[in-house]
């Protein structure tokens, strides 16, 4: 079996594993899937009434030159211009309060345009779905949202942030998503939609294409990102190698210089400046030569 075959091979028995719950499955569930980002969103906002009429898995987001950018899983648009990004966050640390405040102002940034006023900007949802309870109160869903806290009411600012626990199971509609969500068997899932995309990526002989392209991308991509990393680290070796070196050479030209000044001296003798110095003899007589010179 060839290199390329054998990987091939290991793609496809990682595929059969894949959930939604996996980002870059996730992508490919929604990828030019209205109806399915529609879908999830309806449950995930609790608003039958949303309608999404564009949605982009993979969107790039910098507009500020120098700052963080960032790629969005999916971002969705609505009929009102609300825009949605929906995140799969598996460890803890991709759930963080700032990661989620920077997804949101980043939003914020690419969608108010020069000359636009600041009441122009449009409602936006940030939704981090999480594989773990990450505040531990077996919630549904974690709503965020700014208030006055002297008056208690909402701020009003159009800011919503909200935290989707992926271990909640229940037999309402968002119990049964969490569940499809971490289903790797498109036959175990509840809603069709997603039963039937899942079928696709995995059975469809033109959907497993699509996946082992994007699995080798990443494969790619991942390497890259490491040689990358190689190098960039191999600088800073190099760099402190090079700061060593120098310091090392540095001491030799003092003690050099030392030795030198104490055989100008003519008081020592050489015995006591190899002593004070760390030169051998030799290396002295053949300062002394030099100077002499």
């Amino acid at each position: 079996m060839t290199g390329a075959e054998e990987r091939r091979q290991k793609d496809l028995q990682r595929l059969r594993l894949l959930r939604p719950m996996d980002d870059d499955f996730m992508r490919c569930l929604f990828k030019d899937n209205i109806p399915l980002a529609e879908f999830v969103l309806r449950i995930l906002t609790g608003r039958k009434d949303l309608r999404i009429i564009d949605c982009q898995t993979q969107k790039d987001m910098k507009r500020l030159a120098g700052a963080r950018s960032i790629c969005l899983d999916a971002l969705g648009t609505d009929s009102l211009g609300k825009k949605y990004d929906l995140e799969i966050q598996r460890e803890d640390k991709g759930a963080d309060p700032h990661r989620a405040r920077y997804h949101s102002s980043v939003l914020d940034v690419e969608n108010l345009h020069a000359g636009q006023e600041f009441g122009e900007l449009p409602e936006t949802y940030t939704i981090f779905i999480t594989e773990k309870d990450c505040f531990h109160k077996g919630e549904a869903v974690y709503p965020i949202e700014r208030i006055n806290l002297i008056t208690g009411e909402n701020f009003g600012d159009g800011e919503h942030i909200l935290y989707v626990n992926g271990e909640y199971r229940g037999d309402s509609d968002i119990g049964k998503l969490m569940h499809d969500f971490n289903c790797a068997d498109a036959g175990e899932m509840n809603f069709e939609l997603m039963a039937e995309r899942t079928r696709y990526l995995k059975e469809n002989p033109e959907g497993v294409r699509e996946m082992c392209k994007i699995m080798e991308e990443l494969r790619e991509e991942s390497l890259r990102e490491g040689r990358e990393e190689g190098i960039k680290e191999g600088r800073k070796e190099g760099i402190k190698e090079g700061r060593k070196e120098g310091i090392k050479e540095g001491i030799k030209e003092g003690v050099k210089k030392t030795a030198l000044c104490m055989l100008a001296a003519g008081k020592y003798a050489l015995e006591e400046i190899s002593s004070v110095s760390g030169l051998s003899l030799e290396e002295l007589n053949q300062l002394k030569d030099g100077q002499n010179a």
